[in-house]
């Protein structure tokens, strides 16, 4: 056989054996649908500051297709500056992600970590939350941060994973800060700063004390003192109540420590912290399922809008949103679905960050994603700003 008889032969052939292939695959994955296309419209924001609008398609058996629309935000460290804005300019509360941006004048935003969505205190921080050398709200269950910063040159990020280190001394006995700027729970000691609200919002019977300049100011069992701003409140119920009135009745100074511990250690001096997880990216690999075990399986791998951020090779920073719970327009990602866009992103490094109707990117004063909530935009408890350099 040769020439052309054999070119049809050994095509014949390679059919013949594609066919006994995907004959031969279980089923699951002989209709798994892989075919993707995505359309991107791009536009600049800023000199640096890419914004791109992606709607990702892909087909998959019986004619279903799955959908997705993806805000991406590019950013050059060299050519922006990052800050991060505190709902009604404290721990209590909350406000839209878009009203923080047009406050502080950004020319882009996004929301920013988990926290509080109802009661009293709603809007509190569930996680790490750290601003100009200040803990103002402690690391849960060694969860993935993100945390920024700025050498003179460029915009840092860093990804890590952080613990806390909280106690207080007196009277030469040192106990254990349960937490900052949250609830008082039983038989816990609560540290409260002046960002989180005018008062401890706490119910009368625990122990406060009132500390300014670094001495003891007050000491009271009325519950909901004021925080003062140039000083603290510790705040104990049960037996941390006992040891602040046994300890305070021999000295009236009080040392307190919070010292946050990330890993990997951090080589920049940081701005600032933001508490989110799970880690998607690691080192240009997907983290793995060894970050999911903090959170739920319906967080995990369930579709739901997302918000995420990460670091390019290149030093780029990239802000991404993806809409959610919305059929027939954008179904949501799952942290999986979410890990691979950020590969494809061309990110070594990656967090997920709130998510669900929290989902909201801001460009020049207009929300360029579409939030889930029949609502509308969410009021969140943070956003991360981002400002052009002059």
């Amino acid at each position: 056989m040769r020439g052309r008889a054999r070119t049809h032969y050994q095509l014949a052939t390679v059919l013949l054996a594609s066919l006994l292939v995907v004959h031969c695959l279980p089923p699951a994955l002989a209709q798994e649908p892989r075919a993707l296309a995505d359309e991107v419209a791009r536009a600049a924001v800023s000199g640096g500051i890419e914004h791109r609008r992606m709607v990702r398609t892909r087909s998959g058996s019986g004619g279903s297709t799955d959908r997705w629309v993806i805000n991406i935000l590019e950013v050059n460290p060299r050519l922006a500056r990052m800050d991060l804005a505190l709902a009604l300019d404290e721990i209590v509360g909350t406000e839209m992600t878009s009203s923080l941006a047009q406050r502080y004048g950004a020319l882009a935003a996004i929301n920013g970590g988990y926290f509080r969505t109802t009661g009293l205190v709603r809007g509190e921080p569930m996680g790490l939350l750290g601003r100009n050398g200040r803990l103002l709200s402690e690391p849960v269950a060694d969860r993935a941060a993100l945390s920024f910063g700025f050498d003179g040159t460029m915009l840092r990020a860093a990804f890590t994973h952080a613990t806390a280190e909280l106690q207080v001394r007196a009277a030469n006995s040192v106990r254990q800060i349960n937490g900052i700027n949250r609830p008082r729970e039983s038989n816990e000691l609560i540290l409260y700063t002046a960002e989180f609200h005018r008062t401890t919002l706490t119910k009368p019977g625990g122990c406060e004390v009132t500390v300014a300049n670094s001495v003891v100011s007050s000491i009271s069992r009325n519950g909901s003192q004021a925080v003062p701003a140039n000083g603290y409140v510790l705040s104990g119920d049960g037996e941390a109540a006992l040891w602040l009135e046994q300890r305070l009745r021999k000295t009236r100074r009080i040392q307190l420590t919070t010292a946050v511990r990330h890993r990997p250690a951090i080589g920049f001096q940081i701005g600032f912290s933001i508490g989110g997880g799970p880690m998607l990216l690691s080192q240009g690999k997907a983290a793995g399922e060894a970050e999911f075990k903090t959170f739920s399986e319906s967080l995990t791998t369930a579709r739901h809008p997302r918000t995420a951020v990460g670091l390019k090779g290149d030093g780029h920073l990239v802000f991404v949103t993806v809409d959610g719970r919305q059929p027939g327009v954008s179904v949501g990602m799952t942290i999986a679905e979410l890990s691979d866009l950020m590969l494809d992103l061309q990110c070594v490094e990656a967090i997920n960050l709130d998510g669900g109707g929290s989902t909201t990117m801001v460009i020049r004063d207009k929300v360029v994603n579409q939030p889930s909530d029949s609502t509308g935009e969410r009021p969140v408890s943070d956003a991360l700003l981002i400002f052009a350099r002059p």
